[in-house]
């Protein structure tokens, strides 16, 4: 079935709340344990109908052929469903990349969901799962999950954690795009170290609220992009001294966020970002992708 009418969907993206990197496999990936959470950070996407799988993007410096998730979504879906007609794809690019909020990951997500209804495919979530964890490590959570989540394995084994984030978050790119290949080449290995068991921080935190919990909640990226990203660091040390609860850089960076538990104070950090020229968002408390 083609697409008769357009359709626009948001692409939201997600944060970190503690990421630790836990081995290299014999195969080059690195396992890990996190926690995503959904900020109310987005890109659009549009569909319309054609002939053929094409795609445009209001950021120049995105390509737009095959090396794209979003078209290497469309065409998995494509040859999986054997299906014989296009779409024409705009991405209204909002998200910045290379910031560590996946933003390319939920891109592809959602062309995974969207066309898989459009084209009345209408695979299975076991066959989606599959799709989404060729096109990478993130992007099951986007297809899958709404809020809080716990993500092991190489981020594709998920745990929906069936809560939200209780503060105001900010969340700012420091204008630094940093690759997934520099981070994971450059952070400082601690796989011997035991870690706390996320999870149950996480519903710790949820039940007792208390703030302090949050110290224990470390991402491995961080100390290897301060060192080399002094703006990055910078970010954070200004939203701790502007009143955030916690403050951490979020996946392999660049993005930095602050949890705020009032409004006004959030907002004021957000304005002295943007004064820097820094683009940034603000989240609401108990935020999810549910739409």
């Amino acid at each position: 079935m083609k697409i008769k009418t357009p359709l626009t969907v948001k692409a939201f993206a997600k944060i970190n709340l503690g990421l630790f990197i836990t081995r290299k496999r014999d195969d080059g990936y690195h396992t890990l344990s996190t926690l995503f959470a959904p900020i109310d950070w987005y890109d659009i996407l549009s569909f319309s109908a054609a002939d053929a799988i094409e795609m445009s993007c209001t950021n120049p410096d995105l390509p737009v052929d095959d090396s794209n998730l979003c078209v290497r979504a469309a065409r998995l879906l494509q040859d999986e469903g054997g299906v014989k007609e296009g779409v024409s794809m705009l991405l209204d690019k909002r998200v910045p990349f290379g910031a560590g909020l996946g933003g390319g990951s939920s891109d592809a997500a959602t062309v995974l969901r969207v066309l898989n209804s459009f084209w009345d495919i209408n695979l299975s979530s076991v066959d989606l799962h599959r799709l989404a964890v060729s096109l990478g490590a993130d992007v099951p959570y986007f297809l899958e999950m709404q809020g809080l989540a716990y993500a092991g394995g190489i981020g594709d084994e998920l745990v929906d954690l069936n809560m939200t984030i209780p503060w105001f978050i900010v969340t700012v790119f420091p204008c630094e795009h940093i690759s997934t290949a520099w981070a994971y080449g450059h952070f400082h290995r601690r796989f011997e170290l035991e870690r706390p068991d996320l999870q149950a921080l996480a519903r710790q935190l949820s039940s007792d609220g208390k703030a302090e919990l949050l110290r224990l909640f470390e991402n491995d990226f961080e100390s290897a992009v301060f060192e080399q990203f002094g703006n990055v660091r910078q970010v954070k040390t200004d939203l701790l001294s502007a009143g955030a609860l916690f403050s951490s850089l979020s996946g392999s960076g660049s993005a930095v966020y602050g949890l705020f538990e009032g409004e006004s104070a959030a907002r004021e950090v957000m304005a002295a970002m943007e004064a820097k020229g820094y683009p940034v968002s603000l989240t609401p408390p108990g935020f999810s992708m549910r739409q």
